[in-house]
């Protein structure tokens, strides 16, 4: 059963790289309607430091901070993430999770069914759902309606040449590219504008890129080019929607320290209220439905296009 929260909540941090220790522990220690109670990660030492800087303690013993804590918030890689939050929501925590919830739709479906099971309340961090700017967008595009026509690119140049971002070390990231880091963001805005996907056609770029064309529960379609590969030139993250209502773009966010300030307060609030989260375990698990059969049907044309060059 999920624990009940106090007038304080108490929420614990797993994971210690680079993304906990610019984004969740400052978001954490600032906070002042929360109790950072404490951080665990797979490298005790790693785990002391940040929690000397973030005033709080480290704990070498994952199940004392479940005990210590309400809700556990996560920062670590994604298939590394879902088992520790599985045992977290069995503990009686919330969990507020990241993007993606896991790269297997088996591992994000068992995340979703604890959670329920638990009764805890869970919210995945999609930056874009979050951040002031872009969330208040979001919700007046969704009421506004009329949209025919979505189209994204998303940028990064993490791999490109000259790189020096500590994220560039994540093995994740290198393994599974931008379709699975930053696809989430644009799905996090296409979803709740445009309906759920009911169509798929996906091909593979240049590096890790990926080229998405949708279709959707309104009957408008989309597409997104997402990479981490792209010359430092030519970074750029950009969605614009086209309908009845005109032209519109996604505006520019601010850092996303606030943004996981906003996705605490909303995790709180799902707790206290027992209504689920607009972004919960849920909407990760579709999330993932989504980049996991878009990541098949590239990697079958891409097989096919090599058999076809392959017999002349």
């Amino acid at each position: 059963m999920a624990k009940q929260l106090g007038a304080k909540p108490r929420i614990g941090l797993l994971g210690t790289g680079p993304w906990a220790g610019h984004t969740h522990a400052p978001a954490l220690a600032a906070h002042r309607g929360i109790e950072f109670s404490g951080v665990w990660g797979r490298r005790p030492e790693a785990a002391a430091a940040l929690a000397a800087v973030s005033g709080t303690r480290a704990y070498e013993d994952l199940d004392a901070l479940f005990e210590a804590s309400d809700a556990v918030a996560f920062a670590l890689p994604p298939d590394v993430q879902a088992p520790l939050a599985v045992r977290a929501a069995e503990a009686g925590c919330h969990v507020l999770l990241d993007k993606p919830v896991a790269t297997t739709v088996a591992g994000a479906r068992e995340v979703a069914g604890a959670v329920e099971a638990a009764g805890a309340a869970s919210v995945v961090f999609c930056t874009l759902r979050f951040a002031g700017p872009t969330a208040r967008w979001i919700e007046e595009q969704t009421a506004a309606g009329g949209w025919f026509l979505g189209e994204a690119h998303w940028l990064g140049s993490l791999y490109g040449a000259g790189s020096s971002s500590a994220y560039a070390a994540s093995p994740w990231r290198r393994e599974k590219g931008g379709l699975w880091d930053v696809g989430p963001h644009v799905l996090s805005v296409y979803l709740p504008v445009l309906g759920d996907v009911t169509e798929i056609t996906a091909a593979r770029g240049p590096a890790d890129t990926h080229h998405l064309v949708l279709r959707h529960t309104s009957g408008a379609s989309s597409t997104a080019t997402l990479t981490l590969s792209a010359p430092p030139e030519a970074a750029e993250a950009a969605l614009t929607l086209y309908g009845s209502g005109g032209r519109v773009e996604l505006p520019r966010w601010d850092g996303a320290v606030g943004a996981f300030g906003a996705a605490v307060d909303a995790l709180v609030e799902a707790a206290r209220t027992g209504e689920p989260a607009a972004c919960d375990a849920r909407f990760g698990l579709r999330l993932t439905e989504i980049l996991t059969r878009a990541e098949a049907l590239a990697e079958a044309r891409a097989k096919e296009s090599a058999e076809e060059r392959a017999q002349g």
